[in-house]
């Protein structure tokens, strides 16, 4: 069994790829996983561990069945979580669905999903009845796989504040060795 110390980020980029070496950088959804990059560039105690630099890098142009889908999985086996990016811009794209589906339903992997146009609790959540605003429950409609899935293993739903996303990461409830029942969890307000 692999070591899962890793954080996997799914995030959506267009299909078919662009040849361009700048096309993932270019993608909106690809600067929100890039700014957790960042982060920990600059701070070596931010705890995010980057499961996409633990095997080679592949190319716009490789073959989905040889290349790309077993690196997605490799990466997922070699994951502790998974950190899903859910935007307006987010569509369901075969490499997001397949990260989700084996993500979630073959490696039993906690998700926090950020919510990267979102900055405060209550834009997640209404904090009187703690139920999801329409706009998230929305956002869900878009990856129906993530929707019909997230109940299945220990979701938790975040906007896109550093300190909330590094409690997250570090909240071994949202760890595979360490996880708590499968549900939907949120920070209170």
């Amino acid at each position: 069994m692999a070591y899962r110390n890793g954080n996997y980020s799914a995030f959506y980029v267009s299909e078919p790829f662009s040849p361009s070496s700048l096309a993932a950088h270019a993608t909106r959804d690809f600067v929100y996983y890039s700014m957790l990059r960042a982060w920990k560039a600059s701070d070596s105690t931010f705890p995010f561990n980057d499961s996409h630099n633990k095997n080679y890098n592949v190319r716009d142009g490789s073959n989905w069945e040889l290349t790309l889908k077993p690196r997605i999985r490799e990466r997922l086996r070699s994951s502790k979580n998974m950190i899903l990016f859910l935007s307006s811009l987010t569509k369901s794209s075969r490499a997001i669905r397949e990260e989700i589906d084996y993500g979630i339903n073959s490696q039993e992997l906690p998700v926090i999903v950020i919510y990267p146009e979102y900055k405060e609790k209550s834009d997640i959540i209404n904090c009187q009845s703690e139920t999801f605003r329409k706009q998230i429950t929305d956002l869900w409609d878009k990856l129906p796989i993530f929707r019909n899935s997230m109940h299945n293993v220990p979701t938790m739903h975040i906007p896109n504040k550093k300190n909330l996303i590094r409690s997250a990461l570090n909240d071994k409830d949202f760890m595979i060795s360490s996880k708590c029942n499968a549900g939907t969890y949120f920070y209170k307000c």
